[in-house]
């Protein structure tokens, strides 16, 4: 007979999990602290790691006394990108929105590139102000993850490796 370490119930000796609480015998233990590492399955409604979420990497005091710069690169594009990195100082919260929003201005310049090349196309003027709505919303979205104390990568611009 076994004994669960868990919660000690006594189990046959052929068995692998426990039928009381699901401990799996046999198995190495993955590390506690581990930040990958979730000790609940998704099914029980643990959080999961989300890894596009880079809150825990900025001190507290930094995101409390450089949210409202962060929040210019997102309201005021370049302009906003310009006086965030003067007024920041060397705020690695700030820097990161800084290097998101570059990400947002890069891409509306390429497409603006492109649409004024290919303005008689029609279809490409019509896609890129489509494109733009979407950017203009992720924008928004990102501006209010900032007010929540967030730095998390906004949506599809995260795909695009430059300025990591």
């Amino acid at each position: 007979m076994k004994t669960c370490p868990k919660c000690q119930t006594q189990l046959e000796d052929d068995v692998m999990f426990c039928t009381a609480c699901g401990t799996q015998f046999g198995a190495p233990n993955p590390a506690p602290n581990n930040p990958n590492y979730n000790a609940y399955p998704p099914q029980y409604g643990a959080p999961m790691y989300d890894p596009y979420d880079h809150t825990s990497e900025f001190d507290p005091k930094d995101i409390s006394d450089n949210k409202v710069i962060a929040m210019l690169v997102y309201l005021m594009g370049w302009i906003g990108i310009i006086i965030a990195l003067i007024g920041s100082g060397s705020s690695p919260y700030v820097a990161f929105h800084v290097r998101q929003a570059l990400k947002f201005q890069v891409v509306n310049a390429l497409m603006l590139i492109c649409t004024l090349l290919l303005f008689w196309t029609f279809i490409v003027p019509i896609a890129y102000g489509i494109i733009t709505i979407v950017l203009f919303v992720i924008r928004i979205i990102c501006f209010f993850q900032i007010c929540s104390g967030k730095a998390k990568e906004p949506a599809i611009i995260r795909n695009l490796n430059f300025l990591k």
